[in-house]
């Protein structure tokens, strides 16, 4: 599947059940890329406006690229008259931005399903002098119990998962960036088994409604659910990452 069109099915479960990030990972990011009120970023690959909608709350102009109508469509619902927002359908290797235009470019959960050779070049384009990219991932711990056994279970359970790993995402920073730093922020997520579902859902490789193995699926999360959970909820455990630096 054409990975621009991955997320159709789920922008509204994205919406709803995917994490924000903590504000200490915000902090790291400005702080990393010298950004102050009124500067302006593109967000590329920014989905439904997770991360655009914490960068807005710190007076930056944003530049929120993505290319899924559907993903926009509830990202431009959610924000709707957000001062400094400013929606692009582009794509990350063809953002349509001006040259030298934005002081940072950010990319939540979204690196690796760009062009990363066309990505970096259209970053060289945008960015003004100076200017650097933070990639950020809310990545699951896998040394939690309960992380390790959801692990396993949409293993067990995928529909076209992408073949690839995090230690493949980390191997392509050392080309991609001339150098960079890595922050790393403890997060988690409280969900009851509604919640449960609809994170699983949110994932573009699980399988939907009407999938084959939607109903195994929802039969592997409920006996998950009933052996993890305390009081009526299961704690998603990540580890935010916040990789800066200049190209």
């Amino acid at each position: 599947m054409d990975s621009k069109e991955r997320f159709t099915a789920c922008a509204d479960v994205y919406v709803k059940y995917r994490p924000s990030y903590p504000p200490e990972a915000i902090d790291c990011l400005m702080a990393a890329c010298g950004l102050a009120p009124g500067m302006a970023v593109a967000d590329i690959g920014a989905g439904t406006g997770k991360l655009a909608r914490l960068l807005l709350e710190r007076g930056l102009a944003v530049h929120a690229v993505e290319p899924n109508d559907a993903m926009r469509g509830a990202m431009e619902q959610a924000l709707a008259g957000a001062p400094g927002l400013h929606p692009v359908r582009a794509s990350a290797e063809e953002t349509g931005l001006p040259a030298t235009s934005v002081e940072a470019v950010t990319a939540a959960q979204a690196f690796h399903w760009f062009d990363r050779a066309r990505f970096k070049e259209e970053c060289r384009r945008i960015l003004k002098p100076g200017g650097k990219v933070a990639l950020v991932w809310n990545k699951r711990d896998l040394s939690d119990p309960f992380m390790a056994a959801y692990e396993d279970v949409i293993q067990a359970n995928h529909d076209d998962m992408p073949n690839r790993t995090m230690h493949d995402i980390e191997e392509a920073y050392a080309p991609f960036f001339a150098h960079y730093n890595i922050h790393r922020i403890a997060s988690w997520q409280s969900l009851d088994f509604e919640g449960l579902v609809g994170r699983a859902l949110s994932s573009s490789y699980a399988p939907q409604p009407g999938h084959p193995r939607h109903a195994a699926l929802l039969d592997a999360l409920r006996g998950l659910f009933e052996r993890y959970n305390r009081d009526g909820r299961v704690t998603f455990v990540y580890r935010t990452e916040v990789v800066v630096g200049k190209i």
